[in-house]
């Protein structure tokens, strides 16, 4: 199946509140998936909505790599699935700001307040129900591909847009704004090498 071009923010489509899915096995919605599968990979993201390649029905595909894990002990990697008709619900009251980007909102990113903990229930393309819990990045990145469903950018969630801009900028400005490092001097002896062995 052949990639699609991403659409970018400003087209109608991604502020429509995309169509359910009547049955998630119908081969067109594996269709979508593999079409969403390719574009996403050469789009090189970690989640996409349909409304994103120009198609508005509430399936949304999610991963998170290892590298992109939260501090959560909760979280955990999580290889690309495809979820139908998504819905979710917030556990607990703690939500937790982090740098987001969206491929329809290319080389920009920008500070995002999330939910902690999300309930997940879908339906997969084969057909199983998902009833399950998601936290840190995981949630995150459900998070922001169901505001997709529901014609929402990133952009809506922020409240203080000095912390918007493009990646390079942001990058600069951050590195600018910390502190000196400062070196520590180990001790010497045994307690230096335990210190060295836990680094």
């Amino acid at each position: 199946m052949s990639a699609k071009s991403i659409v970018r923010a400003g087209d109608p489509v991604l502020r429509r509140k995309a169509s359910p899915v009547a049955d998630p096995t119908d081969p067109e919605i594996a269709d979508l998936v593999r079409e969403m599968a390719a574009s996403l990979a050469e789009a090189g993201g970690i989640g996409l909505a349909a409304p994103q390649i120009g198609v508005s029905r509430r399936v949304i595909l999610i991963s998170v790599p290892s590298a992109r894990m939260s501090d959560d002990p909760d979280d955990g990697p999580l290889p690309l699935t495809a979820l139908v008709n998504p819905e979710l619900t917030p556990i607990g009251d703690v939500r937790a700001l982090a740098m987001e980007g969206c491929l329809s909102i290319p080389g920009m990113r920008g500070e995002v307040e999330r939910w902690l903990r999300v309930r997940l229930t879908a339906m997969t393309p084969e057909g199983r129900p998902v009833d399950t819990v998601m936290t840190g990045m995981r949630a995150r990145v459900l998070q922001h591909e169901v505001d997709h469903l529901d014609g929402v950018l990133y952009l809506d969630r922020m409240t203080d847009f000095t912390r918007f801009g493009y990646v390079e900028e942001l990058i600069e400005a951050d590195m600018n704004a910390a502190p000196p490092r400062t070196e520590t001097v180990a001790p010497a002896g045994p307690a230096a090498q335990e210190q060295a062995d836990a680094r």
